[in-house]
């Protein structure tokens, strides 16, 4: 069986058919987060802490650390994202002990990742296109790390599912070259927004066995690409994860993170509960409110998405005997009590993630 070990300093994670399904958190990616990218060129790495927190804690069993910030001082990236790259990994590292995944289009940002990374990251990522095939791919070799590499190439990315699986083919061919073994190779398969194309799940799906079968390499993917564009994400995403589980998926970018509820549903809710006369309790706390009510938590915790995977991995036997579906559905407290809460990175011996 095909296995991709990644590791951090005290963890393994691995990859594989006959593994429980890799969560590759994506929160750290100021990418379309227009107040991330603003703390970070000012120096403020508050949210940063608190999503690699959060995602450890929703059960992410790797980071994926995106540092594309363009900057408003200096617009070169191949000058800011390096060194940004180095303080980003240095600091989650100290702060979570699950492995990375660095993830950059510059490559002086992913050797900047990999030099400040322990253990064994992820790569992430490599294309078909020749300059990153050969600007990628020594540093894989160099470093001795598995890789993403994205099924679209020179020629862009094609709607037609074999011309993306001949892209990964080559990628793990040419990878080869460099005497990267196709166990180091993650394909993703590139999943199209099915509110644009009605056959984006079929083809993934049939994508995913092929690449199992015929190349023998894991697979990962953005698994909100999927909904993109149409009403319940969510509830899509949670019908896509275990579809993809089932074809032989066994990674995902996602977020694991529902993210808590506002301040302004808070109080929208309070308004319409006093109009309707209800008294509350004297005393009760903004938590215990959003629960009574059904409007989630005021923490994050972990997303629906995760739900199902979970359930996903019982159901084909990749979790034996149950023992993290019923942690999973443990109550804070109980968790805490069985010692399952989580918390800042110490020593130990290596663990299985």
């Amino acid at each position: 069986m095909t296995r991709t070990v990644v590791e951090s300093k005290t963890k393994t994670a691995v990859l594989g058919f006959d593994e429980p399904f890799c969560v590759i958190g994506e929160r750290i990616n100021p990418t379309g987060r227009k107040k991330l990218a603003a703390e970070l060129e000012a120096g403020d790495f508050s949210t940063v802490e608190k999503d690699a927190l959060a995602q450890v804690a929703a059960g992410a069993t790797v980071l994926d650390i995106n540092a594309g910030v363009v900057y408003n001082s200096n617009p070169n990236p191949n000058e800011t994202e390096p060194p940004l790259m180095r303080q980003i990994v240095e600091l989650v590292q100290g702060l979570v002990d699950v492995p990375l995944c660095i993830d950059s289009s510059v490559p002086g940002a992913l050797e900047a990742g990999l030099e400040a990374a322990e253990g064994r990251p992820l790569l992430n990522s490599v294309t078909g296109e020749e300059e990153r095939l050969e600007l990628v791919l020594p540093l894989v070799k160099k470093y001795n790390v598995p890789v993403v590499a994205i099924s679209n190439d020179d020629t862009g990315i094609s709607e037609d599912p074999d011309v993306r699986f001949d892209v990964a083919k080559k990628i793990v061919e040419r990878a080869a070259d460099f005497g990267i073994p196709a166990h180091d190779i993650v394909v993703d398969p590139l999943v199209m927004p099915i509110g644009a194309m009605a056959t984006a799940g079929q083809q993934v799906f049939a994508l995913v066995r092929r690449l199992r079968e015929e190349l023998g390499v894991n697979t990962t993917c953005g698994a909100s690409n999927i909904s993109f564009g149409l009403p319940n994400r969510h509830g899509i995403n949670n019908a896509f994860l275990p579809m993809a589980m089932g074809a032989g998926m066994t990674s995902a970018i996602m977020n694991p993170v529902a993210l808590p509820t506002t301040q302004k549903k808070i109080a929208e809710k309070k308004e319409a509960v006093a109009a309707a006369g209800i008294i509350l309790p004297e005393g009760m706390d903004d938590e215990a409110f959003v629960q009574m009510f059904g409007l989630g938590s005021t923490l994050p915790r972990a997303g629906k998405e995760m739900e199902a995977i979970r359930a996903a991995n019982l159901l084909t036997n990749n979790d034996p005997h149950g023992g993290a579906w019923i942690k999973f559905n443990k109550s804070p407290e109980e968790a805490a009590a069985a010692g399952g809460a989580g918390g800042r990175r110490g020593g130990g011996r290596r663990r299985r993630a």
